[in-house]
């Protein structure tokens, strides 16, 4: 049997029958829906304190950090220690119940580095309870003619300064000429006011020494609250003072103080009592830090007459 040879249309229909597809495929592929992009995966608000995923932080962490940071500061503020105000102070004649003394005159210089001197007060004790250092800084405060700035000068060392103040110009003429002599470098002399005794404000010092002067200040409160705001936290006052208690001390009664009359004024100005040493001939000697200071406390010891 014969095999049957498919008919194949004409080329006219073969041709309408292409065009019949096409159209057929296009016409489905409009009617089909269009592909749905993924959803971005759903994200969880900022919370208030936290960075975003993108790394930036919400206003919200923002205020919070602004808080935390404004209180630390109020803390360490408050930490510090605080000035008090410097007091509006006329010339007094008068303190606490104290008269006060005049200061004594460049003319009266050469008494103060009498021969005997050491003798009466036995000053070269005294100076060994200054506690004095190789390069500290020291203020000489009524220096003088440098009877004690010259000493200081030499066991500081290069590496030390001695602010010398004096109100009067005399008086550091001649210390100028004592320092000179001895070839020291390391001692700044300083002309002072009444109520200021113009101490570098970007020093704080180790050590103040007051020697036979702080009776004579015609502004206590002023030079108190100077002195104050140049200590460093452990720096200290050392107070030299003749004996009123003693009778026996051979000073006129106003360049005299007692205990209990030194004690009154420092605590009054934002002192404290931190060191005493009562073996001396004549006079107190006593070391004052600031009331915030590290240093401890003490309480002084009453005067018993030898």
């Amino acid at each position: 049997m014969s095999k049957r040879t498919p008919r194949r249309l004409p080329p006219f229909l073969q041709r309408v029958a292409l065009g019949v597809w096409v159209c057929t495929l296009a016409t489905a592929s409009l009617a089909a829906p269009p592909a749905t992009a993924p959803a971005p995966p759903t994200q969880a608000p900022p919370v208030a304190g936290q960075p975003t995923d993108d790394g930036l932080t919400t206003p919200e962490a923002l205020a919070t950090a602004d808080a935390a940071r404004a209180a630390a500061q109020a803390a360490d503020d408050a930490s510090q220690p605080q000035e008090r105000p410097k007091p509006i102070e006329e010339p007094r004649t008068e303190y606490l119940g104290r008269t006060l003394a005049e200061p004594m005159s460049h003319l009266g210089a050469a008494w103060l580095v009498r021969a005997e001197r050491d003798l009466e007060e036995n000053a070269s004790r005294a100076f060994k309870q200054l506690g004095l250092k190789p390069g500290m800084k020291v203020c000489d405060l009524g220096c003088g003619n440098g009877y004690w700035t010259l000493p200081i000068a030499r066991d500081l060392g290069a590496e030390g300064r001695v602010y010398a103040v004096d109100i009067q110009v005399e008086m550091l003429q001649q210390l100028k000429a004592r320092v000179a002599g001895r070839e020291l470098t390391n001692v700044t002399p300083i002309l002072g006011d009444v109520d200021n005794p113009r101490l570098p404000e970007d020093v704080k010092l180790d050590l103040i020494l007051q020697v036979d002067v702080y009776h004579e200040f015609s502004h206590p409160q002023s030079m108190l609250w100077e002195m104050r705001r140049s200590l460093a936290p452990e720096g200290v006052i050392a107070l030299l003072e003749y004996r009123e208690e003693d009778p026996n001390v051979p000073i006129k009664p106003l360049h005299k103080m007692s205990k209990a009359q030194i004690m009154k004024e420092y605590q009054a100005n934002g002192f404290k009592l931190v060191r005493e040493y009562n073996e001396l001939p004549w006079q107190h000697l006593m070391f004052f830090a600031r009331d915030d200071s590290p240093l401890p406390e003490i309480l002084p010891e009453p005067f018993v007459p030898k």
